[in-house]
Parts: structure tokens; sequence; C-alpha cells
């Protein structure tokens, strides 16, 4: 009787670990499945999100102005909206501190205003002609390179737009 019982005893445990096993491998390719779902499903997210960011992004460059290096090329979009020279000295506190403003709000500067970052050091002719003596001017030009208005000491993008004519 006792080795019957040995005998049963193990075909019991052989039972149980194949029943182990079978339930492990269904749970495990169950799990693949759901994981395959999931990820599936993040990717058409993700894919759909950066639609989105590309979509977002082409409606905001429309709308917003620029800023960009001085070139004098760019002057004749003053033809369809406001240019701006910012006389700016990589030396000068006032010029990176409004430099650093405008940077960090692109997205603020109107449709149809461009920001021309003029190097005050190198851009000697430019100074002469709109009469520019420091660091830190702002002077709005129209499409031909005349003045229209010029002005200093704008800390923030928002108080240079706002003396935009």
């Amino acid at each position: 009787m006792h080795k019957n019982t040995g005998m049963i005893i193990g075909v019991v445990a052989v039972v149980a670990i194949a029943l182990g096993v079978y339930a492990s491998v269904n749970s495990t390719e169950e799990t693949m499945m759901a994981k395959d779902a999931v990820d599936q499903k993040v990717m058409e997210e993700k894919k759909m999100a950066d639609e989105k960011v590309m979509t977002d992004t082409d409606d905001t460059m429309m709308k917003t102005g620029s800023y960009e290096a001085y070139g004098a090329d760019k002057l004749a979009r003053a033809e369809t909206g406001d240019v701006v020279l910012f006389f700016h000295a990589s030396w000068c506190p006032s010029c990176r501190g409004v430099n650093t403003s405008i940077e960090n709000n692109l997205q603020s500067i109107p449709e149809g205003v461009t920001i021309l970052k003029t190097d005050y050091d190198k851009e000697t002719e430019l100074k002469k002609k709109y009469g520019v003596t420091y660091q830190h001017t702002f002077v709005q030009v129209d499409t031909d390179g005349n003045l229209i208005k010029k002005w200093s000491g704008s800390p923030s993008l928002e108080a240079l737009v706002s003396q935009i004519q």
C-alpha cells in the first residue's frame, strides 16, 4: 500500500507540475498579447500626438513673428509687417536679458513682426545710419530701411512689442 501511495503522490505531482507549466505558458502568451496590444495603442497615441504637435507647430509658425540674425534682405518684410532692429552686444547685461526674454517667448512674437538681432560691435554703418550710440537700442524700419521709430530700454519681449508702431 505504501508503494501505491508513493506512486499516486508522484502522478499527482507530475499532473500538478504539468498544469502549472500549462497555466504559466498560457498566462505568458496572454500577457504578451496584452502587452502587444498596449504597445500598439501607445504607438498609435504617440503618432497622433506627434502629428498634433507638428500641426500645432506649423500653425504657430504661421501665426507668430520671428527673431533672427540681421540681414539687409530681411528689411523687405516690412512691406507686409513690422521690422525691428535690435542692436545687441554679447557683453551687455540688459541686452542679454531682453535676448533671453525673446528667446523664451518666441511663440509670443506677434504675427508679421520680425525682430532682427543686429551685432552692435560689428554693424558700425547701421549704427551711424540710425544714430545708435549705445547697445540695447531698437529701431523700427520700413521696407527701404528708413527709420520709423527708435527707442531703448525695453526689458522684455512684451515691452519691446508694445513700442512698435
